[in-house]
């Protein structure tokens, strides 16, 4: 998680930190999502691992390494975790908190934290919780006179925005935390460091302990098996990009056991030509959207009917090409990574006629889907600014 800290920003969350003397980026590993931290003098608290470091390195080898994953060893992120807590703690009332972004505020939820304020979403859903918290606008765009007007101590975002919202909440004067998303194991070490500061550990730890036991479970699944080769296309209105190992839906490639072709960057999306790709030769190829799922699913189809080297690809050929469901599999890290696991199962290990047929029944349930959302009917000129950039 990315916090605050003298308008400095360092790694995968940072702190605002509380005395100016001490007003240092700390390591911090908050999700890539977007927090507001306290008002306040300044201090960043900062991942333990950098935002831009490769994904990977935060999936254990080992299902008993889980617990070292999550520990916070780092002592200037634990520092940072603690002067963040003991400015809550100091507090006259009840933190107000700001959830820019569906998953933000589902990690909220999930940890029993009030909201005054709550990002707009016509894809995703919100919790029931947050329904009379004043709506903020998208995740991409909030509305910040709306922000400014709820007076907030926290302002909590996806870091993938950090760019284009940090400036935006100094503007106001308010803190501000920016979760690591990018992946399974760094949402729930965020989650860890969130229930410290707000007093939410038992919370914390239950949901924690809740992924434990599924990593434990899961990571023996495909033990063995041959690691398919994986291109991830993650498309955006009128092109797509490649997602690497360091992207959310990257990470849920290789957290499954497959090789994403174009792993070992230290950045989160690529953009490649075709031929590249084909170098590559992926036995699998998937499908994503980031936002108007709609519009990426008719330039998809376009695409891989217009540009004759796609035929060549023997993932084509074999029929191994799958869009992804938009809500499994958006930007940031959510509780659904278990049911997006599933659907790639029998895309990336089939094993029988039925588990072929799952997949293509999937992909063509995805399609349907996001046709059908009219997503493009329901967007503002900002966040079109916000994607395109």
């Amino acid at each position: 998680m990315i916090m605050k800290s003298n308008k400095e920003n360092k790694k995968a969350v940072y702190l605002k930190k509380y005395a100016k003397a001490t007003a240092v980026f700390l390591a911090v590993s908050f999700l890539v999502s977007g927090c507001a931290a306290d008002k306040g003098a300044g201090g960043t608290a900062d991942v333990s691992q950098s935002a831009s470091e490769s994904a990977s390195a935060e999936i254990p080898d080992s299902a008993d390494s889980v617990h070292t994953l999550l520990e916070i060893s780092d002592p200037d992120e634990r520092a940072a975790v603690e002067a963040a807590k003991a400015k809550v703690a100091a507090m006259d009332s009840e933190p107000r908190i700001i959830a820019t972004s569906p998953a933000t505020a589902q990690i909220c939820d999930a940890l029993e934290l009030d909201l005054v304020g709550i990002c707009s979403s016509s894809l995703s859903s919100l919790p029931e919780r947050y329904s009379k918290a004043t709506q903020v606008g998208t995740s991409m765009a909030p509305d910040m006179e709306i922000v400014s007007s709820l007076n907030p101590d926290w302002v909590l975002s996806p870091a993938s925005l950090q760019t284009d919202l940090q400036p935006k909440y100094e503007a106001i004067d308010t803190d501000w935390a920016f979760l690591n998303l990018r992946s399974v194991p760094g949402m729930y070490r965020s989650i860890q460091e969130l229930g410290d500061i707000f007093g939410r550990q038992e919370q914390a730890q239950l949901l924690v302990g809740e992924f434990t036991e599924f990593y434990r479970e899961y990571k023996t699944r495909n033990e063995g098996k041959d690691a398919p080769k994986v291109l991830v296309l993650m498309g955006l209105p009128g092109s797509y990009i490649i997602a690497t190992e360091n992207s959310y839906v990257g990470s849920l490639v290789e957290l499954a056991g497959g090789e994403n072709v174009y792993a070992g960057t230290d950045q989160e999306f690529l953009t490649v030509n075709t031929e590249d790709m084909k170098t590559k030769e992926p036995d699998v190829i998937l499908c994503a959207a980031h936002a108007l799922p709609d519009q990426v699913i008719e330039m998809f189809r376009e695409d891989f009917e217009t540009n004759d080297i796609w035929k060549h690809f023997e993932a084509v050929q074999n029929g191994r090409i799958y869009y992804l469901s938009y809500e499994l599999f958006g930007m940031s890290a959510s509780f659904s990574y278990p049911e997006a696991l599933e659907e790639l199962q029998p895309m990336l290990y089939p094993e029988s006629a039925a588990d072929e047929e799952a997949a293509r029944e999937s992909s063509g349930n995805a399609e349907k889907e996001a046709l059908s959302s009219e997503a493009s009917e329901n967007i503002d000129e900002d966040v079109l600014g916000a994607i395109a950039r």
